[in-house]
């Protein structure tokens, strides 16, 4: 992620510009994909989520899933003036949408399980995000740059949310052990 944003700190680069041409093309649909990225419906399936652990008796994961999102922003707005990248005016490498977006989706597939349906879903909703958001609010590099982040945050809370009776964060499906 480090070195992402500094080798793209001075400006896109072409992979950038050819999403911001698509943008260009759809217009005004180019926002229907912005949707699964709103934070406001983020942090509802994440709440949801966190009753869901708790009612499990998950308190780690719980815990894991209100520090873990709030982590990961506090980093992104920390950062984003050492990188110093912009775009329409505004510091734009990490994506903090995509940061906060891939997060809770991360978490939300470990309270699943690490079901393989909960991660595919995971997966097209942060990739129609990412493909809205690199159209319009920020470039392709800054959503990768909060992919990497925020995977990184989770990871590390999967790690210290472990539940010490089965040695992980959920009963992982055997397909995806």
């Amino acid at each position: 992620m480090v070195l992402l944003g500094w080798a793209v700190r001075t400006g896109p680069v072409p992979i950038d510009d050819w999403f911001q041409q698509i943008g260009v093309e759809l217009g005004s649909y180019r926002d229907a994909f912005l949707v699964f990225s709103k934070p406001l419906l983020v942090t509802a399936a994440l709440l949801v989520g966190i009753v869901v652990a708790l009612r499990q008796h998950r308190k780690r994961l719980a815990l894991a899933m209100v520090v873990s999102p709030l982590v990961a922003i506090t980093v992104v707005r920390v950062i984003k003036p050492i990188f110093g990248r912009e775009k329409g005016g505004a510091l734009a490498y990490p994506s903090g949408h995509t940061t906060f977006l891939v997060a809770a989706t991360s978490l939300l597939v470990l309270l699943a399980g690490m079901r393989l349906w909960a991660l595919v879903v995971a997966v097209c909703v942060v990739l129609l995000a990412i493909f809205g958001l690199s159209m319009t609010f920020h470039y392709f590099t800054d959503t990768i740059g909060g992919v990497l982040l925020g995977t990184s945050v989770v990871g590390i809370a999967a790690v210290l949310a472990r539940d010490g009776r089965y040695d992980q964060v959920g009963d992982a499906s055997p397909d995806l052990r």
